[in-house]
């Protein structure tokens, strides 16, 4: 068997939510999006996920599903999701939980590296902790030679709602800096 390595961009997020990637396993891509955008059909309940809604945007506007995963691989620093309370729990609200993590975290990034990321630039999903956590990961284990930070969709949707089309203009500006 000859493995297909793709030479993409990719985006690195928190950890997958409940009502997106962790059911349907594809990072910011909740049931209804994995279906009716991605023509995967699925048997999960249709739910719609906040940072689902934000990313199909920028993935609409950019040309498309097809045209976009392409191009980009959109992964986590945590491909495992996180529960409290049955609440979603990014990694870092939990020292512990971030601590114990790091060698696999360490080790899911080297397997993603392996399908042919581009190590120039990652895009980093989160201005604030994702970020400071990606960031001395990389500068001890060398990933990326550089990080672009990008607010995180939820947050976008949630609080910066109204200046949501400035989000997707500042998204696709960067997503045009890195195309060869």
């Amino acid at each position: 068997m000859q493995l297909l390595l793709i030479y993409v961009n990719s985006f690195i997020g928190i950890n997958p939510g409940r009502f997106g990637g962790g059911i349907t396993g594809i990072p910011f891509t909740d049931p209804m999006r994995l279906q009716n955008i991605c023509g995967i059909e699925n048997n999960f309940k249709k739910k719609y996920e906040l940072s689902s809604v934000f990313i199909y945007e920028i993935i609409k506007k950019f040309g498309g599903a097809e045209k976009f995963y392409n191009k980009f691989f959109i992964s986590a620093i945590s491909p495992l999701g996180f529960t409290k309370h049955n609440k979603n729990l990014n990694y870092y609200d939990d020292k512990q939980l971030e601590s114990s993590i790091k060698n696999f975290v360490i080790d899911s990034i080297k397997q993603q590296l392996k399908f042919g990321i581009n190590t120039n630039v990652v895009f980093c999903l989160g201005e604030g902790k994702n970020l400071a956590y990606l960031t001395r990961l990389n500068n001890e284990m060398k990933f990326f030679e550089k990080i672009i930070a990008l607010p995180h969709p939820r947050f976008i949707m949630q609080y910066k709602l109204k200046r949501k089309q400035e989000y997707i203009d500042r998204y696709l500006r960067e997503l045009q800096s890195v195309q060869r």
